[in-house]
């Protein structure tokens, strides 16, 4: 789960940059506004890369995506971003415990002793 989460969270670190220099261009928002939001939200992005798997990790991610979400308000193409950033988020987290699983039963596979497979013998 934390390579696929990761890469979304990267991704969104440049999509988040990106999207400032577009807010920049808004005559409603100071620079100022503009590069701290997106700088503490690219920070929390880079952040989150690391603390992926500790409790509460999955569901600061999701704050992250609601933030992205409602960033449309601001730059209406991140409506759209946001909203596709919020399914690859979905999917990383779904899958990516799909594939933990799948790797943790591999990994008990391995260790057993060879020979063994866990199976009674009828009779015995």
């Amino acid at each position: 789960m934390r390579t696929l989460c990761s890469s979304t969270l990267l991704a969104e670190f440049f999509v988040i940059g990106f999207a400032g220099l577009v807010a920049m261009k808004s005559a409603s928002l100071s620079t100022a506004a503009v590069w701290t939001v997106c700088g503490i939200a690219m920070f929390l992005s880079l952040a989150l890369c690391g603390v992926i798997t500790r409790p509460g990790g999955v569901q600061l991610g999701w704050v992250l995506q609601a933030a992205l979400l409602l960033s449309g308000f601001a730059v209406p193409m991140m409506f759209i971003l946001g909203a596709a950033f919020a399914a690859l988020w979905w999917a990383s987290v779904h899958y990516g415990r799909i594939v933990d699983a799948h790797k943790a039963r591999w990994a008990a596979l391995a260790e057993r002793p060879e020979g063994a497979t866990g199976e009674t013998v009828p009779g015995e």
